[in-house]
């Protein structure tokens, strides 16, 4: 499931919003075992675990917009939009604090 959360922010501030709001995310929700490795200086592998089961996908930093992509097996579909959801809410509320000048 592809999902964009667009943004007014340059790449570099852009890049410590994604990393503040999955470590937000990390903080609240441990028994998910959320993961975000950085794999050049705009993309990295996101994973979570829910119910045994692994589901893995891809951040994309760019300029105006943070690209999420989650490969979701078919039997957790279910609660592929939560877990868009809480994303997309971590992403908006560090974005407001960036432009706040709070990154």
């Amino acid at each position: 499931m592809k999902h964009v959360i667009e943004h007014p922010l340059d790449v570099e501030t852009a890049h410590k919003v994604a990393d503040r709001a999955f470590g937000e995310y990390k903080a609240k929700y441990p028994a998910y075992d959320p993961k975000l490795t950085w794999t050049g200086e705009r993309d990295a592998n996101i994973a979570f675990s829910a119910k045994g089961v692994h589901i893995a996908g891809k951040l994309k930093v760019r300029e105006g917009a943070i690209d999420v992509d989650l490969e979701v097996p078919f039997l957790l579909r279910v609660f592929q939009s939560k877990a868009i959801d809480v994303i997309d809410r971590e992403v908006r509320r560090w974005v407001e604090r960036a432009k706040a000048g709070e990154l």
